[in-house]
């Protein structure tokens, strides 16, 4: 996403995002919270790798498991169609559908 689109999202000028960015201005909970929704992540998101950071149960992927994934036939085309899907609610929606059978497929 721009930083244009993220900006109009969030009702500020892209100026302010890109000083969000470069870390020139500070952010707070409820804008990093505001960010996180329009983006459909958690907000952990933002603190992944950070130093002193604990990794959720030992398991955390590394980032390599994006580009991983992504390399795969399957990785590419459910993105594409994945990032085709407009409403932003369905996405959340099927996000939480694969998560649970995920979960049901653990250990």
């Amino acid at each position: 996403m721009s930083q244009e689109k993220l900006a109009d999202a969030i009702g500020l000028t892209f100026q302010q995002v890109q000083k969000y960015e470069k870390g020139t201005n500070r952010m707070g909970s409820s804008r990093l919270q505001q960010i996180a929704n329009v983006l459909q992540v958690p907000v952990t998101f933002f603190f992944e790798g950070a130093p002193g950071q604990s990794k959720l149960d030992g398991k955390a992927p590394s980032p390599d498991y994006v580009s991983d994934f992504l390399s795969t036939s399957d990785g590419l085309a459910l993105t594409k169609a994945f990032m085709q899907i407009k409403d932003a609610k369905l996405r959340r929606t099927i996000v939480n559908v694969v998560e649970e059978i995920a979960d049901d497929d653990g250990p």
